[in-house]
């Protein structure tokens, strides 16, 4: 089984607005952290769609190895 790419070891912070759909990078080679850009293809990744409930800041994934994607769950703090 393919493993992501590290993105980053620390996550990012967004503004996310209610309603509104956003397409979370899976794969780890987006140019767009922490959002998709396409660069998935040819890999057996796809990018996780959701939709923010609220207008808030929220702390995204980019070790790419959370338990709670897209939302960062401390998990790159044991990544070598």
């Amino acid at each position: 089984m393919e493993k992501p790419t590290i993105a980053g070891k620390a996550p990012i912070y967004v503004d996310l607005k209610a309603g509104e759909t956003y397409y979370w990078c899976a794969c780890g080679r987006s140019g767009n952290q922490p959002f998709c850009d396409g660069s998935h293809e040819g890999t057996s990744f796809l990018p996780l769609a959701f939709t923010a409930e609220k207008d808030e800041k929220a702390a995204l994934c980019t070790c790419k190895h959370t338990k709670n994607p897209p939302y960062c769950d401390g998990s790159h703090l044991s990544l070598e």
